[in-house]
């Protein structure tokens, strides 16, 4: 008998009754995907995409097999041909020695696509083939100029570039760099001058992001360590690992804002490190880089953190988000990083300003136990929970932030020690004439006018703190 009082011929008949079930869930068993260690290009978690689908989403052109196909970027497939032609005449490698390297790197380039590729072996091939060349002759024609076509599409009539190059850095407009690299192998060294892809993509990046300082980034860069643009582009923003902010438990996530920081008496100063994380706090002064806001910043920042999320296990721009977010709550908050010169606000307003710096945030994941600006954090909440900081910082702030208010106060102490002098005298010499009273009495009633204007600002201070 079975342990479950059926008998063996029984559980065999249930079985066979269901062979086919078995034999098909098997199957999909024994055929899931390998996951690969050299996944590296991910579809956009949605928690993200849902706040801004336009900054994950190529707009003219489609590199790679996610948005290949896709009705409104078919107009670019005819460019991207020719620039394979002209790729194989300056190579002096033939379309068949090509397809050829391609299909021997067929399993180990989809290999790198978290998605499951659908596309035919060829089909597969033949993407991969025309938007690896595409790249190199983009990055080739703009580091130099010699090589641009009269009737370039791109780089002059009707000059796309602007258009292009923002889908260049989108996480799922990618292609592995280490099949950019073979490539680029293929052309001659009178034509590149020596320069490897690393040091054309640190000159086309840096120069239409307007990133500076990076140079000695640069040095510290290798080839084989870099999976692709978005990857390469994070590299670039991010300091060496000796300089990055020390992780440390975040202690609680209310931050104060930059206006309740300001109340409290903290300076704000523009920190000359061209590095956009390295924020500071020392003696009472907070110390950011600078930072452009725009669209453009807003589409780097999103998909290099969209790729961080995906695969990076340091989440140095994650963490960075966040404390911006919490620094901006309103207008008044960006009108003062704009009014210190920490940012430059392109979009026009505040209101827009402090709209893109939230939302960057929103989907974003915190760990409070592995945050890189705890210490911040921390240092930044004890120092506002410090009254005589926030008294200091109204006096400064209210009496003593024009040279007229500051003799204005200066004037009004002096006549309270003359007028508590004078009413010393009054009452050793009493019986003296009415005019020294009078004289008295008009005193302690400017001194009781600004003694009254004073606290009721102290007052009006505390409410609104």
């Amino acid at each position: 008998m079975a342990g479950n009082g059926e008998a063996p011929d029984d559980i065999e008949s249930q079985r066979a009754q269901h062979v086919p079930l078995i034999t098909s869930m098997k199957k999909e068993l024994d055929e899931l995907p390998f996951l690969s260690p050299l996944c590296c290009i991910y579809k956009v978690p949605e928690r993200l995409r849902r706040v801004s689908e336009k900054a994950y989403t190529p707009q003219v052109v489609s590199i790679g097999p996610l948005h290949h196909g896709k009705e409104s970027l078919k107009s670019m497939e005819v460019h991207k041909k020719r620039y394979l032609q002209a790729f194989i005449v300056r190579t002096r490698v033939s379309l068949e020695d090509y397809v050829v390297k391609m299909k021997n790197q067929e399993e180990k380039l989809r290999n790198c696509y978290a998605e499951t590729v659908q596309f035919t072996s060829d089909e597969f091939v033949k993407i991969i083939l025309v938007d690896a060349a595409f790249i190199i002759e983009v990055l080739l024609r703009y580091c130099f100029h010699a090589l641009q076509d009269e009737n370039d599409r791109i780089f002059n009539k009707p000059w796309m570039l602007q258009d292009v190059w923002p889908d260049m850095r989108l996480l799922e407009n990618q292609l592995p760099f280490f099949i950019l690299e073979e490539l680029y192998a293929k052309v001659s060294s009178n034509v590149t001058e020596g320069k490897s892809l690393i040091d054309l993509s640190h000159t086309f990046f840096t120069s239409l992001m307007h990133i500076e300082g990076t140079e000695g980034i640069l040095e510290t860069i290798h080839s084989s360590s870099v999976h692709h643009f978005v990857d390469f582009c994070r590299d670039l923003y991010l300091p060496p690992p000796p300089k990055r902010p020390t992780k440390g438990k975040l202690e609680t996530l209310t931050t104060p804002s930059m206006t309740d920081l300001h109340r409290a008496g903290v300076k704000f100063k523009v920190r000359p490190s061209k590095n956009l994380f390295d924020l500071r706090f020392q003696g009472g002064t907070l110390e950011i880089p600078k930072l452009a806001i725009s669209d453009e910043i807003e589409l780097t920042i999103r998909n290099i953190l969209a790729f961080e999320q995906c695969h990076c296990l340091e989440n140095i721009i994650n963490d960075y988000v966040v404390v911006m977010d919490r620094l901006v709550n309103t207008p008044k908050d960006v009108e003062l990083l704009v009014k210190y010169g920490i940012v430059e606000n392109r979009l026009g307003d505040s209101f827009g300003g402090s709209t893109l710096i939230n939302n960057l945030a929103d989907g974003v994941i915190v760990d409070s136990k592995d945050f890189c600006y705890a210490t911040l954090c921390k240092d930044l909440n004890h120092y506002c929970s410090w009254t005589w900081h926030k008294w200091k910082a109204n006096l400064r702030q209210n009496y003593f932030n024009t040279p007229w208010a500051v003799i204005s106060f200066t004037a009004a102490v002096i006549l309270l020690i003359l007028t508590l002098i004078q009413a010393v005298c009054s009452i050793v010499s009493a019986g003296q004439d009415n005019s020294r009273k009078l004289t008295v009495c008009c005193c302690w009633y400017v001194w009781f006018i600004f003694a009254s204007n004073l606290q009721l600002d102290i007052n009006s201070y505390i409410n609104t703190s």
